[in-house]
């Protein structure tokens, strides 16, 4: 069963079209450098209109007080860490941690699987910047490595309603991450989400 996270949701529009086309999650982006960028109180709205699906909040080198203060804000379910966090920061963490790598810079499995999380996230490395890029990183080339993780998944850079197929054909993961191939002109697009969502659906074969 691939499972779907929808990440970068800002309005309640969006949140509600991710929840009723079959989203497993959706991600709210707390790192101010981000165009996709929400705010507490405008994400803590929107996780009250989508009572159903899994709520991420996604982080980057942010103090683990101000983290665990947003969680709880916006009753998050996860909270992803997108930057240079150690172990000895994840462990201040009060919700359950997905720990994001980029591979192509210095991602390991055994590194992976050490650091106290309940999933892992694999991202493109793209030198500058934290993720979120759209850019897809070397799948065929990353497959035995990732196989080799012994937590849950998640497949993040570039994926779309066009190649999850191929994601999950390479690495039968937990979970595809996407953002924006689901935007027009840098907004959630509900056409899109359900597109996205119905080729999940066909992936799990539920039509």
């Amino acid at each position: 069963m691939l499972r779907a996270k929808l990440c970068g949701m800002k309005t309640v529009g969006a949140a509600r079209a991710a929840e009723g086309a079959g989203a497993d999650f959706i991600g709210f982006i707390f790192w101010r450098r981000s165009h996709r960028f929400v705010e507490p109180e405008q994400a803590a709205r929107i996780v009250e209109a989508v009572p159903h699906v899994k709520k991420v909040g996604v982080f980057v080198d942010e103090t683990p007080e101000v983290v665990n203060l947003i969680a709880k804000q916006c009753h998050l379910d996860f909270v992803q860490l997108h930057g240079h966090e150690d172990a000895a920061y994840a462990e201040q963490m009060e919700v359950p941690v997905i720990k994001a790598y980029r591979y192509g810079d210095g991602f390991s499995a055994e590194a992976a699987n050490a650091y106290p999380a309940a999933m892992i996230l694999v991202d493109a490395y793209q030198e500058g910047t934290a993720g979120g890029t759209g850019t897809r990183f070397d799948w065929q080339r990353a497959q035995r490595e990732v196989a080799a993780v012994r937590k849950p998944v998640l497949i993040a850079g570039g994926i779309s309603e066009a190649n999850v197929g191929e994601v999950n054909a390479i690495f039968h993961p937990f979970a595809v991450d996407v953002s924006g191939s689901l935007e027009v002109h840098r907004e959630k697009s509900a056409e899109r989400i359900a597109a996205f969502m119905a080729q999940i659906d066909k992936i799990n074969g539920r039509n």
